[in-house]
């Protein structure tokens, strides 16, 4: 029931109230603890003149953070998000400094160090106030949609919020179908890690496994589910002869042509086109709204719609203060983590020093936080059709391994933001569909360097017949959560552990890691090189590749058989015929192996040479030829099945049974959005509801 007018604006008077009454106690238990803040003169005061100090300087920090903080954060768009999140402390601080310089005879007094902890404290005080009235108030839920309307969309002349159901689509970077089974399985004491995952499983949600294509890593996925095309790309990074460069599929100026390229061979511009966000995603899908977007994200300047989320969020003082301390403490925890890791002697393990615990943190708390936030505001404006990309799981993972404690850890957070974006969908003006999915999974291993010593590029210089390092060199990390932390830093472009824009043409071959999928290419040689002239060049290299021990198979170019695939002890399956010579070398890698490896077998840029790492099959384990335990890329293990949560009144995603490649998941997430369109919303607000805890 509708409040009236009058007793609306009683309530709001009220809040304002409560939140200022909680921000002056906090003020006072603060002015009592810490030695350099005080809130009475220096001869002292009663305790009511100390109290009205309180009021006087919480009321005037409150006005300061309401109309001066979105102000400071404005004219500081063109700042790094990054750097803005370093100055978070510094700028709330300053507030309140300001704030206590206001109240009359100077009884309001800070050291700056001491003024940073105080407005931290406040804002974090008057934020939980604030939110725990507001979730008790439906009346709140109700201004702050119209608050939080997208005044461009109506401007526009957009399409409004109708009766139909809209969908969000949450994609949990890198959590494989395995691991999510074993997350919303019963533990040890009865409860799942992850219990909302666990919930919808059970009540209202079903659970698909889907097949990835060889190249098994978000550039290929993602593009194929929001653009419908992932043609033409045979791995995470990969060399072009035509133009000599090296694209990479988490690099901005890359992430663009990929975009086009998926655009035009699909003929629309995306699953989003209609009405839609895309939200940290590589690709924006055709959306209209976009932020945290990779493919956008070298556009430069104050109308950055990409990284405008993240000044959307921290113009909330509470918001950036919860999550500079968040980040902060992440960092911490995996200081002491890795170091833990270290001391006892666990393996396999990588380095993880360096910018890697600020990274993590960026992923962990930065990213998932803008990006939820993002996810709410478009479920509370009634957007039709919102894809968001979550990336804390799959970075942990490459450094921790996908089952690892540290991982654990990071689904249960995780598990919480899909818990509350399904709360707040509950309260929304349009009832709303969720569907969770991976883009693929992980799988474990040793890295090929710490395993046989030597890098991939060192063994192909070997049959190459070329000099060879005495200390293997790593190979950078191709998480997708560096690409995000670099374009936050206005830094898109480039960072630590970037592969040259354009190598130089020489005879010396191109090697390029892409987890346990790598990749050969020979500059000199026009085209694709075939396996004879390889062999007339470098007699001994694809025997050398074959039977190394870290390799499972290769793929090439036959003059005569077309794509071949290579084994060891000279096993060899044709793929056009499908006859096998020897030993099947696919065979360890299942059945639906074959047709994966000779779909990229036929795209334009695929290398001269494709690698793949030799699987355990007892263990799935793999060999990454970055610097990876967990990974993904290529084929072996878990790292192929990804998964599809849906509600059990959506069409079934495949008659057959069988979900293979991230096209079909196009078609099938396409499809659920038709069918929303026909449908007429029910009584009750949200159609599928998970039982939340």
């Amino acid at each position: 029931m509708r409040l009236a007018p009058w007793r609306r604006a009683g309530a709001a008077v009220l809040r304002i109230l409560v939140v200022w009454a909680v921000s002056t106690l906090t003020l006072l238990v603060l002015a009592g603890a810490l030695p350099d803040f005080r809130l009475q003169s220096e001869h002292g005061d009663t305790a009511t003149r100390i109290g009205i100090t309180a009021a006087l300087g919480a009321g005037a920090f409150g006005l300061l953070s309401a109309l001066v903080w979105p102000l400071l954060v404005r004219a500081l768009l063109l700042v790094p998000a990054l750097v803005l999140g370093l100055l978070v402390f510094f700028l709330n601080g300053s507030l309140l400094w300001l704030a206590l310089a206001l109240v009359p005879d100077g009884r309001g007094e800070a050291d700056p160090r001491t003024a940073v902890v105080v407005a931290a404290v406040m804002s974090a005080a008057s934020s939980a106030a604030s939110t725990f009235l507001a979730v008790r108030d439906d009346d709140a839920y109700r201004r702050r949609l119209a608050r939080l309307a997208d005044r461009r969309r109506l401007r526009a002349g957009g399409p409004g919020v109708t009766g139909a159901p809209g969908t969000v689509f949450l994609q949990l970077d890198g959590l494989g179908h395995d691991v999510l089974c074993d997350a919303i399985a019963p533990g040890e004491d009865g409860e799942p890690l992850m219990p909302t995952l666990a919930a919808m499983c059970r009540d209202t949600h079903r659970l698909t496994v889907w097949h990835t294509g060889w190249s098994s890593q978000t550039g290929a996925s993602q593009l194929g589910i929001l653009h419908g095309s992932n043609e033409d790309v045979p791995a995470f990074r990969w060399y072009e002869k035509e133009t000599g460069e090296v694209v990479v599929s988490n690099r901005p100026s890359s992430a663009a042509t990929l975009q086009r390229r998926a655009a035009e061979r699909a003929g629309h511009p995306g699953l989003l086109a209609d009405d839609g966000a895309s939200r940290g995603n590589l690709f924006s899908g055709g959306a209209a709204q976009v932020a945290l977007v990779l493919s956008v994200s070298a556009r430069r300047g104050r109308h950055n719609r990409s990284r405008a989320g993240y000044f959307a969020y921290f113009s909330d003082p509470a918001n950036a203060t919860r999550t500079a301390v968040s980040f902060t403490a992440e960092v911490l925890r995996e200081v002491v983590q890795s170091t833990r890791a270290r001391l006892r002697g666990e393996r396999p393990r990588v380095s993880r020093g360096g910018l890697y615990p600020f990274i993590r943190a960026f992923a962990t708390v930065v990213q998932r936080d803008v990006v939820v936030a993002a996810v709410l505001g478009d479920i509370l404006n009634g957007r039709t059709a919102v894809y968001a990309d979550l990336v804390a799981y799959d970075e942990v993972a490459h450094h921790s391994g996908p089952r690892g404690r540290d991982t654990r850890q990071v689904l249960r957070r995780l598990d919480r933001s899909v818990a509350l974006i399904a709360k707040v969908a509950a309260r929304a003006p349009r009832p709303y569909r969720l569907v969770l999915l991976s883009d693929h999974g992980q799988s474990p291993g040793e890295t090929f360097a710490a395993r046989y010593g030597l890098t991939l590029e060192d063994l192909v210089h070997a049959g190459c017949g070329l000099p060879v390092s005495r200390r293997a060199r790593r190979s950078a990390s191709g998480a997708e959560a560096r690409a995000a932390a670099r374009a936050a830093l206005h830094r898109p472009e480039d960072g630590h552990g970037a592969e040259p824009h354009r190598p130089a043409r020489t005879s010396e071959p191109v090697v390029l890691g892409s987890g346990n999928l790598g990749l050969v290419s020979f500059p000199d040689i026009p085209g694709r090189a075939s396996r004879q002239e390889i062999d007339r060049r470098h007699p001994a290299l694809l025997p050398t590749l074959a039977n190394h021990p870290g390799i499972g198979f290769l793929l090439v170019l036959d003059e005569f058989h077309g794509p071949v695939v290579l084994g060891p002890d000279g096993g060899e399956r044709r793929l056009e015929t499908g006859r096998v010579v020897g030993k099947d070398p696919l065979e360890p890698y299942g059945p639906l192996a074959a047709g994966a490896v000779r779909r990229t077998a036929g795209f334009p840029h695929t290398a001269d040479i494709m690698v793949n790492s030799a699987l355990d099959p007892a263990t799935g384990a793999v060999h990454a030829f970055e610097e990876q335990i967990g990974s993904h890329g290529g084929l072996g293990g878990e790292q192929s099945r990804a998964f599809l949560l849906h509600p059990r009144l959506l069409s079934p995603p495949d008659a057959d049974g069988e979900l293979v490649g991230a096209e079909q998941v196009h078609r099938v997430l396409r499809r659920w959005l038709e069918e929303a369109r026909a449908v007429s919303a029910p009584p009750g607000g949200l159609p599928v509801r998970a039982r939340l805890r």
